[in-house]
This record gives C-alpha cells, structure tokens and sequence, in this order.
C-alpha cells in the first residue's frame, strides 16, 4: 500500500524536475527588456526641440553656432567659432545649406557633434547638456543666480564631447536649457532614448502640392526669360528678395503650406537646388547658374522670418513697371567692386520708376530686412537710430532721381556705398572719401530741389500708397540692441520722421543687406555703421525740407544736442534755411504738426489707429477692439506715452516687454515697447553718456511688435487696474521687484515654457503669415 502510494507521487515529481531545472536556466520574465520602438525625429524630437532648444538656437547668433530649425543644423552641430566676432580679416562664411553640404565637410570646417553616441550616452554633448540641466533644479519662480551670465554679453563656451567633464565642473548651472526649467522626464527620455537607438536622423523634405509646382514653375520661368532686359531686371529683383520668404498668397487669411527662398542655384529648374556659395547676392557666380525657389525647411523663427507674397498679380505689376517702358541695354553689368558698390550706376539701364516703385509696393517688408538682417544684432549696430520714429516715402512723381534723367546722371557716381575694403588701415580714408562725396551729393541735391520747387515741398510730394498701399506709413522701433518695424504710425508723435527718396531708401537696402558680410572685417562692419549715420542724418534733412525754413536749424538742434553739435559740424552737410515749405504751420512745435498732418493727410492708410498712447479723450481703445482689449488699453493708456519723470516705472522697464492678459477663454497680447531719449544718435560710441533717461516713454500696442522679448508680464483680466495701478505707483527698484513677484514671468517658473510661447499662438491665430517662434536671448533675470 505504501509503494502504490509513492508510485504516482515519484512520476509526478520526475515530471516537474525538469520544468523546474528549465525555469532555472532561463531568465525571469522581469529581467527580459521589452522591445523598444524606434523614436521617430520628426514625430517625437522636434517637438522637444521647438517647445525648449529653438528660442535660443536659431539664426546666426545661435550660441556656438548650435542651429536646431532643422534637422540638418542638429547633425552639423556646433563650433567655437563665433559669426559675431571683431576681425580684422574676414572669416569663412558658415551658412547652413550653403558652404558645406555634407556633414564631413561640416566637420572638416570644424564643427563638431552634439549628437554622436556610439560609444555610449556620455560622448553626446547634447544628453550631457540636458543631463546637466536636469541636475541642478532652480527654485520656481525666483530669479536666476546671478553667476548665470545672460544676454548678449554672454561668454558662451562651445566645449567639444572631451572638453565635457571640465565645462560641468565649471558651470554646474550651465545646463540646458540654459536658466529655464529642464525637459520633463517623459521629454528627456525620449531624448535619451533616440541617442541610445543611435540618433536616427530626421527629415527636412517637404512636400509641395500640384499648386505650388505650378506656382514654383511660372516663378522660375519668368526669373530665367533670355534678354538682357530680363536677365538685368531679374539680377536686380534677386538681389532685393534673396533675405525674404516667399509665399504664394492666395488672399485667405492662413498660414502658408510652405515658404520659399529665391536661390542663384548651378541647376537648373526639374533639379535640385544647389546653392551658388558666394559671400553676398551680387559676388560674382563664376559660372553659369539658375533662378530657382527653394521651399524653406524646419521650423520658422520670427527673427529671420522675413514675408514677402507672390501672386499672379504681383508678377504682371512687375512686368508692368519693368517693361511697358522702353528701354534698351547693350551689355549686362558686371560684379566688379566698383558695380557692387553703386547699384545706381550697376541698375542705371533699368528704369529707376520701377525699382523705386517696387520697393514701395513693400515697403515693410525692405525694411525688416534692415532690422531683422544679419546686420541688426547688437547695441553699435543700432544706436544710429532713435527708439521710435516714423517714416514715410517721397513720391516718385516728386523725386527728381525719378523723375530728372539729368539730374540721375549727374549725383549717380556720388552715391556709391562703402565697405568693399576689409582691410582696417583703410577704414579712416574710406570713411573720408564716402563722407565728401555724399555731402557734395546734398549740395547737388539741394540746388537742383531749390531750381525744380522754389515754393518748397507740400503734402503731395509724399507718396499715399496710391490711395490704398498701407506701407507707405511705417513705424520703427529700436530696442537697444535690435529693432522692429510695422505698418502704420504707432505712438506718440515721435522726436524725427524720417522722409525718404529713392536713393536713401535704395542705398540703405544695399549698405545693410546686399552688401553687409556678415562674416566679414571689423574695418567692413565700422564702414557699414558709419555711412548709416549719413543715410539717417540724409532722411532727416529731407523731413526739414518740410518744416518752415526759419524753425530747421532749431529743430536739428533739438536732434543734435551736446555732442552731436561737433557732428553737425564736422561730418554734415548744412540745412537748408532759404527755401520754404508749401505747407502752412500755426504752432511753435513744427515737428509735431508735421506729425500730425501724417495722421490726418494720409489717416485712410493707417492700419493702425493708436488711441492708446495718443489717447485725446475718455475712449482710449481702438475701434475694431474686442470686449477683452477695450478693457486692456483703457487700463493701459494711463500709463501709455508718459515721460519716466512722470511715470519712474518706465526707468524699470526693459527695452522690449510683452504682456499676457487672460479673459474669459481669450488671451489678449500687448507690447510694451521702451522709448530711450538721446541728446543725440551721432556717435558709434558712448551712448550711455547721452541717454535723458527721464524723457523715456513707454508705448504699448496690441499684438507682437518685437522679436526678442526681455520680460513678460501676465495679468488676468479683473486684475487689469490692479496691474495699472502697480504701474503707477512705482518709485522704486523695490516697488518694481515687487510689481514681477505679482504679475512676472521669470525663467524659473515652472510653466514659463507655456507662457514663452503664447505670443506664438497669439500670431498663429491673428496673423499666422508672420507667426514665428521668438527669441529667448536677450530675457531678462529680473
């Protein structure tokens, strides 16, 4: 009995035995790693990418030359070399897409990678950095250490994958993103996750409907017709749209599906784009090449996202302008120094009615090519300027460079542009030689106005925008170290206006976009400088013309103060005091009521009406303002255009705010927009020794009217008069510490990400052609 009992229990364990010993050898269920999917760039990276690397990595002045729009500037990766740099020889140009199209050649140029992870996770720069970043948390929103170094001044360190370990010990608080919250877990595993998978690379293609083929196919042809009229007419459009983002519009009022770049390519069109890899749009190609439109990639960034629209319309009005006039040309200019140097006498076959015409067309847009250029990035690349001005165009039935082919032949040869010559024992000669000849320009200029209007210039002589063309009124803003631009006259009446004509307008395009090396020499940049005080000094004496001739010299005055005395002096031409206006003035304040005859001559053209820093009564909001505004700029306009010795807030602010008002399911966007005083602009140097701060104002403007926000302020819509009346009651540094502890957004702040972006959002909804992410370079640690 017992042995039968045993039986049954032996077999049993001689059948388990083995599934024992099997389960063992094998591995638990627990320790097998389940199968990974591949992390997709585009789908997964990006995005990361655009909500926490962009704002700062983009466009030339990208920290370490770290340009992540695309997935092609990620593989380049990054270099010590600085493009904004004070040579005294000019350095190889680095332009993505353009002077390397490999990454071998990239890495022979000597960029290194941030993404290379093949012998493990540590020789990746870029998971190190967000490593890094993630080590050392900021407390929410409090300001940042101060050994965070920010801004412009910043000493950024480029260290290569073995230069690593001594940057983390250096700069515990160097992480990225730089002095903001780190990346989420789930953003940064993800990170992790595609290096470790070996950072599959992402795809910059974009794929053009039926329609844009055909779009980009009518473009091409046109811009390669045989002819030399053609082909001189199609250099000379190339030269002015090589910076711009083309879209073709269709009159909706959407986003674009894509954009384009007008390229000189050595393909021609049904191939693709290789780019001709000279320094500046009219160096010579060297070889044959073609026009061609290539769709822009990656991501846009608000600062380089310069629009300018095409449409079937646009291409018979140029036709129209070019070619309804006969002309005749034997043989095309060349790319000599002395033809790029003076695109009056390069373009002399082409009609000068044209050229000029199509500039107004687009006034706003040649422009924002000046300010948002590569020239535009720095505090002696603006202080030429004022703050805030208007300006306006002469009109070409009124301009004697249009109008007088006499008078076009013989000031042509005096308005040639410096900044040919690299080499810095040439600069003080150049300088010299450009300044005489400019000046005799303006003795040319004046008698031949004096002999053609002996009565003086009046309303009519300033372009309207053919009655419809809201470009012909711009207003400008500087922002210490940038600057902006838009349609319509923003503010209160300003210091100066600028008026000007064709050759002003033409050689500021050519001294500050066509013909401005970014890369090139410090004797190169301090010419570029240097004659933009004469073109701005030349728009100024234009303006006065306007003005009765026994108030100018008191009014270029008021412009010059102090030291700027010595430059009126020394390097300009004397005003005219002899010839008068044809415009009747009542007041002592003639500037003001030239200011004002803009705004009531030409009030059909105004796209932006601005009750809320020129506010005349009790209704202080625009017309067409929804419910949420009308409240914000009722509330606002108390503080809008005051002077810092009435308003000491103002002495606070940054150059460039913006503020986030939240209703009830709306978000209204401001700019609060710092207005500088000088005694004067003259001088490359020393501004700090001429600021008046106490005439500084501040003026606030619905929407996003800058590139570079310093600060952000946040308020909710029943705390609008809260807000205000913290404005208001600012004395000082501890009053306004105060006013960003209650409605700032610091950079620590743990949603700061969120609210860096809703401008964004603001601009997709409200004006999606020119929405952009914006920069976060020059944000402030208040």
């Amino acid at each position: 009995m017992v042995e039968t009992t045993r039986l049954p229990l032996l077999g049993a364990l001689l059948l388990i035995l083995p599934l024992l010993a099997a389960c063992d050898e094998a591995p638990a269920a627990s320790d097998t790693p389940a199968p990974v999917a591949p992390v997709s760039f585009n789908q997964q990276i990006r995005p990361v990418i655009e909500q926490k690397c962009i704002a700062c990595h983009g466009c030339y002045d990208a920290p370490c030359q770290l340009k992540l729009e695309t997935a092609a500037g990620l593989d380049r990766g990054a270099s010590s070399m600085s493009v904004y740099a004070q040579r005294t020889e000019a350095a190889d140009p680095t332009r993505l897409f353009v002077d390397a199209q490999t990454t071998a050649e990239w890495r022979e140029r000597g960029f290194f990678s941030v993404i290379d992870s093949k012998r493990g996770l540590e020789e990746s720069l870029l998971y190190r950095m967000l490593e890094l970043g993630r080590a050392h948390r900021f407390e929410p929103g409090e300001r940042l250490p101060e050994e965070i170094a920010l801004g412009l001044k910043r000493d950024n360190q480029c260290p290569a994958p073995d230069e690593m370990d001594d940057y983390a010990e250096e700069h515990p608080l160097g992480g990225m993103p730089l002095g903001t919250p780190a990346l989420s877990d789930d953003e940064f595993n993800t990170v992790r996750t595609w290096l470790a998978q070996g950072a599959p690379p992402g795809d910059d293609r974009v794929t053009l409907s039926e329609r844009e083929r055909e779009q980009v196919r009518g473009w091409e042809t046109w811009f390669n017709r045989d002819g030399k009229r053609q082909q001189l007419a199609a250099r000379w459009l190339y030269e002015h749209l090589f910076l711009a983002h083309l879209y073709f519009d269709q009159g909706e009022d959407r986003k674009p599906d894509h954009f384009f770049t007008l390229e000189r390519s050595l393909t021609p069109p049904g191939e693709p784009v290789r780019p001709v890899a000279t320094r500046r749009p009219n160096d010579d190609p060297g070889e044959r090449f073609w026009y061609r439109l290539r769709p822009v990639t990656g991501t846009l960034v608000h600062k380089t996202h310069i629009t300018f629209a095409l449409s079937d319309a646009k291409r018979r009005r140029m036709e129209s302008l070019l070619f309804d006039t006969p002309w005749e040309i034997d043989t095309l200019p060349g790319y000599s120094e002395e033809e790029k140097a003076n695109p009056f006498t390069t373009f002399a076959a082409l009609p000068a009615r044209a050229r000029y015409q199509i500039m107004l067309d687009d006034a706003e847009y040649f422009v924002r090519t000046f300010i948002r250029g590569p020239v535009c990035r720095g505090q002696i690349a603006t202080d030429v300027i004022r703050d805030r001005f208007w300006a306006v165009f002469q009109d070409p039935d009124h301009d004697l460079y249009i109008t007088d082919p006499d008078y076009r032949a013989r000031v042509s040869g005096l308005i040639a542009l410096p900044g040919q010559e690299d080499s810095l024992l040439k600069l003080g000669p150049e300088w010299i030689k450009y300044t005489k000849r400019r000046n005799d320009y303006l003795r040319e200029r004046a008698e031949a106005y004096r002999a053609e209007q002996p009565q003086g210039p009046g309303w009519n002589d300033i372009w309207d925008g053919e009655g419809s063309n809201p470009n012909a009124l711009l207003t400008i803003f500087r922002h210490h170290d940038n600057s902006s631009v838009r349609k319509g006259l923003i503010g209160d009446y300003p210091l100066t206006s600028w008026v000007m004509d064709y050759p002003l307008f033409e050689r500021t395009y050519y001294s500050l976009v066509a013909n401005f090396d970014v890369f090139g020499s410090v004797s190169h940049k301090a010419q570029t400088r240097l004659y933009f005080d004469l073109i701005r000094n030349g728009a100024e004496q234009n303006t006065l013309r306007f003005l009765p001739a026994d108030t100018r010299k008191q009014v270029l005055k008021n412009w010059y103060q102090k030291t700027g005395q010595l430059k009126l002096l020394v390097s300009y031409e004397d005003v005219d005091t002899e010839v008068p206006t044809a415009i009747d003035y009542h007041s002592a304040t003639p500037m003001n009521e030239f200011n004002a005859g803009l705004l009531s001559q030409f009030g059909a053209l105004n796209v932006r009406p601005d009750p809320i820093n020129r506010c005349g009564g009790d209704n202080c909001s625009r017309a067409d303002a929804t419910a949420l505004e009308r409240d914000v700029e009722q509330a606002l306009s108390a503080i809008a255009s005051q002077p810092a010795a009435r308003l000491p807030v103002v002495d606070h602010m940054p150059e460039a705010s913006l503020l986030l008002v939240d209703g009830d399911g709306e978000q209204a966007v401001y700019s609060l927009l710092r207005n500088r005083a000088h005694s004067n602009v003259a001088f490359m140097f020393g501004e700090s020794l001429r600021y008046q701060p106490e005439k500084d104002t501040l003026t606030v403007y619905p929407g996003v009217l800058l590139s570079y926000p310093n600060f952000i302020f946040r308020v909710a819509h029943d705390d609008l008069s809260a807000f205000a009346g913290a404005m208001q009651a600012v004395e000082s540094e501890k009053d306004f510490t105060a006013l960003v502890e209650r409605f700032g957004v610091r950079r620590t702040q743990t949603d700061f990400w969120t609210h860096f972006h809703a401008p964004l959002r603001y601009m997709e909804a409200h004006e999606p052609t020119q929405a952009g992410i914006l920069d976060l370079n020059r944000y402030l640690n208040l």
